[in-house]
């Protein structure tokens, strides 16, 4: 029973501590430094690469020097299970996606537009679905993809309406909306239609995703054993070690690593980006001896608990200095690594469960960033928010039934055969 517990507990401590702060470190980031999407990105994809590379990594001897080289080990990368040629139009899709994602701050898009308007790649994933892979939908599915539409737009609307300003005798009054100046609408769709471009980029990602787990990966797959057996009979016939972790620990590792190369072309964009945000606030660290000195000039641990009848003052820890630290480059340590958290929470729990459940769960967790960005982090003029809440209800009820009648869709297929 402990056993089982923990299995759950361990992954949703992870994606609703991991997730959801993730989404208020990033929220306080960006609202702060917007033209930071490029370090942010670069800062993620490097975390995920370095914490993922010790476990493909592999240590040999050559057994063929003679001499002091003998004894010298040689670390290589393990040889993956899928070869690299596969990952490449993946690795340019995740890139770009992430990219759009995270720019899409600096044009006055609102986390929490920004958290719905991302559950509408449910709807570009069943158009692509329909017209390249020529998949069938359940009259469920087609109905919940459309409240996930209607939720979008509704929500995409609400951001674009913000709060007039009332004198104070007129407070009680009903507070009117009005539109964005023309400058700000304009910078606002312009923000709007990144995100739409990263939500395409992300439906081919799946399609190309899917493609490559059923060529290699998903069992009973048209020639995945065949594949996935050649592959692995060649990396050992030129006797290299082939990866043994889990497929999507080494999928995420080269999404990530294979994409650091391409962040050389953003380079200026890296370092001026990097020095707005260490030219920032900055908060004083205090560094302070964990030992204290005693009269006998010997060093001394202090007590953990002093007691409490003690006349003599406590001695204080000698300081070694202060340290500033820019409040910017917190936030972003922070938010790379929430981010790692919330992904490594998301693909365990894929892992265990079912995809019905790993859906309920995501969309309760996006539901909890959403209540804790409107309600604890209220900003100015950040829209309707009676509009706000009816788009988001529409999109969480879509989503449920979507994975829902996907799930029926497959019942009836079982009862079939």
């Amino acid at each position: 029973m402990s056993a089982v517990i923990f299995d759950w507990l361990a992954p949703l401590s992870l994606i609703f501590g991991g997730c959801c702060s993730n989404a208020l470190t990033l929220e306080q980031l960006t609202s702060q430094y917007p033209d930071a999407g490029h370090l942010i990105t670069f800062a993620q994809f490097l975390l995920v690469s370095l914490r993922g590379l010790p476990n493909l990594l592999s240590i040999t001897y050559p057994h063929k020097s003679h001499g002091l080289l003998h004894y010298l080990p040689i670390l290589h990368i393990k040889r993956p299970r899928i070869p690299l040629r596969a990952y490449i139009i993946q690795v340019i899709l995740f890139l770009f996606v992430s990219i759009l994602n995270n720019m899409a701050f600096a044009y006055k898009i609102p986390m929490p537009v920004h958290i719905i308007f991302r559950s509408g790649g449910l709807v570009v994933s069943m158009c692509l679905g329909w017209l390249v892979m020529g998949k069938r939908y359940t009259l469920t599915q087609v109905f919940s993809v459309l409240l996930v539409t209607a939720g979008v737009i509704l929500t995409t609307y609400s951001a674009s309406q913000t709060k007039s300003n009332s004198s104070p005798k007129s407070a009680s009054a009903s507070t009117p909306t009005t539109s964005l100046p023309h400058t700000d609408t304009l910078t606002y769709l312009t923000g709007i239609a990144i995100l739409s471009l990263a939500l395409l980029c992300s439906g081919f990602l799946g399609l190309a995703q899917d493609r490559m787990y059923a060529a290699y990966t998903r069992p009973g797959a048209p020639g995945a054993d065949t594949k996935s057996k050649k592959n692995e009979e060649k990396v050992k016939a030129e006797g290299k070690e082939v990866s043994e972790k889990p497929q999507w620990q080494e999928s995420m590792f080269y999404l990530h690593f294979l994409a650091m190369p391409m962040f050389w072309f953003v380079r200026q964009d890296l370092t001026s980006q990097l020095a707005s945000v260490a030219s920032g606030p900055q908060v004083q660290v205090n560094l302070v001896s964990p030992f204290t000195a005693s009269a006998s000039n010997f060093i001394v641990l202090p007590p953990v608990f002093p007691p409490s009848n003690s006349t003599t003052p406590p001695s204080q820890a000698p300081a070694l200095g202060s340290l500033s630290v820019p409040m910017g480059l917190l936030a972003l340590a922070l938010t790379t690594v929430t981010s790692l958290i919330c992904i490594s929470g998301v693909h365990r729990l894929t892992s265990r469960v079912s995809s019905l459940t790993v859906t309920l769960v995501l969309t309760v967790r996006k539901a909890v960033s959403l209540i804790i960005s409107v309600l604890f982090f209220p900003k100015e003029g950040q829209g309707d928010l009676g509009m706000m809440w009816a788009g988001a209800m529409l999109v969480g009820v879509g989503t449920v039934g979507y994975a829902v009648g996907g799930r029926r869709k497959e019942g009836g297929k079982v009862k079939k055969e």
